[in-house]
């Protein structure tokens, strides 16, 4: 009983412990050498105090049609048909803004795309986030090719119309077998909301009855491209300090789509929406219901660690006027941000039903902890309000739960206490009947009885534990209230990011690569194995299996949360501070009343022995 006591307490570390070990050693994540922000304020004049949209001239040189792939090489090649533009417009680019009271949006005449776009109530450092990201090259999401996904986008300027303060218009005039037709890209924002809509058309009046371009890759009228990267700027996407996931909403159960590095993800085209969700932040695509080809792809970019894209590809149609509606979604990864969007309370109310909130939870197999991460968020926001400290929040509700928690605690200490109390008739009749199995549980059965134990009392409570545990975990990792929170000024300015006391950075410490001198993984460590100190049991401390397992596990922990939230690492400490609490005073509790059955005990034998007679003389 003693080892499965043992292995139910590090049962809830193990699969965090092989899941990191694994992603360090065989995985381990890449250094980001730069990372490219679209053009500063300085680049372009800021629109009006009114939030209108005005053109604004950032000194680029012209983008001509023929952009390069992200190896640099054109693809015309690979097109039996190529529209050619018929209206070529002099002069060079500008970039022109668009203000609402959530995003300032910079879009360039090169294209018509969206080169920044800055979310005004997040911070990343001393800047605005910034959901568009670039490598070497200039941003251009939102970029239109026609044909397939190795078309080839059109950089080269088109005409603007400012419609109103919150709609942009860009159009270019093309043909193609001597037949013309019109590209245009609506851009519509509403001022209070994290989605935007933009409406492509193409028009060819009379002269095209199919639209269709040949590529390798099939019949298509035209891309659209997201990427290369979403933002906010990162270090590494090693699934604890961020990363981007691919999801997909299929029949309303959202679903991870898996994306390598070499293979593209084609996935099915009935789909309601799309999405590269990070850590904090998300990009959704909500169509219309045209059955378009989505494509996920990591295709490098120069300047990049990593890409994340989304190619959705417009099948031909015949009509001489077409034009597709589509919304995104660029802002928190939260439930509150995304399920105005579920409730109709949207003004773009053809989403409703979606589910966009899921995007927000996890998904897969810890989807089930969704509700207890829920109650546990719901204690963070309540105590943050009481005191508006998330580290200090962090504390209280690692607290209430030890208190709720401390009954299932008391009870495997009392059961585990129990076990060391009969071990010893428990090992007479292992070696009473060794050779008898059958025999032995039989015995074992009775003796259990007898004494009235149950063998999973020590077992149970602490494996009841687990999924809380891991949803507290999640929580701490994950929240995004916890982004840029501050505990203690001067040492954790941010709780969703690694604390350092002293950094030699760029200076790296050999074969752990640390550049920083973090001062909780420390904490942890002491606080860790004086927890394994308080809460060894006598038959333990003689065991060399067990005594190793206590004092290695917190050391190999130690290295694979060094660079860890420390809004994570808070919660770690105040639980093994909190617990080393609660065991102190059940051993007291469990001291006292084993003081007390001794005593009785003695007194029972003091009356049940008759006093010695007297001898006569």
């Amino acid at each position: 009983m003693e080892k499965k006591t043992i292995l139910a307490i590090v049962i809830s570390m193990v699969v965090i412990v092989a899941y990191y070990f694994i992603a360090l050693v065989f995985f381990p994540p890449k250094t980001q050498a730069e990372i490219g922000g679209a053009p500063t304020s300085e680049q372009y004049q800021s629109s009006s105090a009114d939030g209108g949209s005005q053109a604004v001239s950032s000194g680029a040189s012209v983008a001509t049609a023929g952009a390069v792939d992200a190896q640099g090489t054109t693809n015309r090649e690979t097109f039996s048909l190529v529209p050619r533009r018929v209206d070529q417009i002099s002069g060079e680019e500008q970039l022109f803004a668009i203000n609402t009271d959530l995003f300032e949006a910079l879009f360039t005449n090169a294209g018509g795309d969206l080169v920044s776009l800055k979310l005004k109530q997040h911070q990343d450092g001393t800047d605005s986030v910034n959901m568009v990201l670039h490598g070497d090259r200039e941003a251009h999401a939102f970029g239109i090719a026609f044909g397939g996904k190795e078309a080839q986008i059109d950089n080269s300027i088109f005409q603007t119309r400012q419609i109103s303060d919150t709609e942009l218009e860009f159009t270019a005039d093309y043909e193609i077998r001597g037949k013309p037709f019109r590209l245009i890209k609506k851009w519509r924002f509403v001022p209070d909301e994290y989605m935007f809509e933009l409406v492509i058309t193409v028009d060819g009046g009379a002269s095209i009855p199919e639209l269709n371009f040949q590529t390798k890759n099939g019949d298509f009228a035209y891309t659209l491209s997201i990427g290369p990267q979403i933002g906010p700027k990162f270090t590494v996407l090693d699934e604890r300090q961020d990363y981007r996931h691919y999801l997909v909403s299929v029949n309303g159960k959202v679903k991870n789509q898996k994306v390598a590095l070499s293979e593209d993800a084609l996935v099915d085209s009935s789909i309601s929406w799309a999405a590269i969700a990070g850590k904090y932040f998300a990009f959704i695509a909500i169509p219309d219901k045209t059955p378009y080809n989505y494509i996920f792809s990591m295709d490098p970019e120069k300047g990049l660690s990593s890409a994340s894209r989304l190619f959705i590809e417009r099948p031909p149609f015949n009509a001489s006027v077409q034009s597709d509606v589509f919304r995104f979604y660029m802002g928190p990864k939260t439930a509150r941000a995304l399920e105005i969007y579920d409730t109709n309370k949207s003004r773009f109310g053809h989403v409703d039903g979606y589910d966009l909130s899921a995007a927000a939870n996890a998904s897969g197999f810890w989807a089930i902890l969704n509700p207890l991460e829920a109650a546990l968020k719901w204690f963070l926001s309540l105590f943050y309000h009481l005191i508006p400290n998330y580290g200090v929040a962090i504390i209280l509700v690692t607290l209430l739960v030890k208190l709720i928690l401390f009954p299932l605690t008391k009870k495997g200490s009392e059961g585990t206490l129990r076990m060391q109390a009969i071990a010893p008739k428990i090992k007479e009749l292992q070696e009473k009947y060794k050779d008898t199995p059958v025999k032995l549980n039989a015995e074992m059965g009775a003796l259990y009885k007898k004494e009235g134990y149950n063998p999973l009392s020590g077992c149970l409570p602490m494996l009841i534990q687990i999924p809380i545990f891991f949803a507290m975990y999640n929580l701490f990792n994950n929240h995004f209230d916890l982004r840029g929170a501050i505990f203690i000024p001067g040492w954790i300015p941010d709780l969703s990011q690694p604390e350092y006391i002293f950094s030699f950075a760029p200076f790296k410490l050999p074969i752990l690569g640390w550049n920083e001198i973090r001062l909780l993984p420390f904490m942890y460590l002491g606080s860790q194995l004086l927890y394994g100190k308080v809460t060894q049991t006598p038959d333990q401390a003689g065991n060399k299996q067990m005594k190793m397992m206590l004092y290695m596990m917190p050391i190999v922990f130690f290295f694979v949360l060094y660079n860890v939230p420390s809004g994570l690492l808070v919660y770690w400490i105040m639980s093994n501070v909190l617990t080393m609490v609660q065991q102190l005073i059940i051993n007291n509790y469990l001291a006292k009343r084993k003081a007390e059955k001794n005593e009785k005990k003695e007194m029972v034998k003091k009356v049940i022995v008759p006093p010695k007679k007297r001898k006569r003389r």
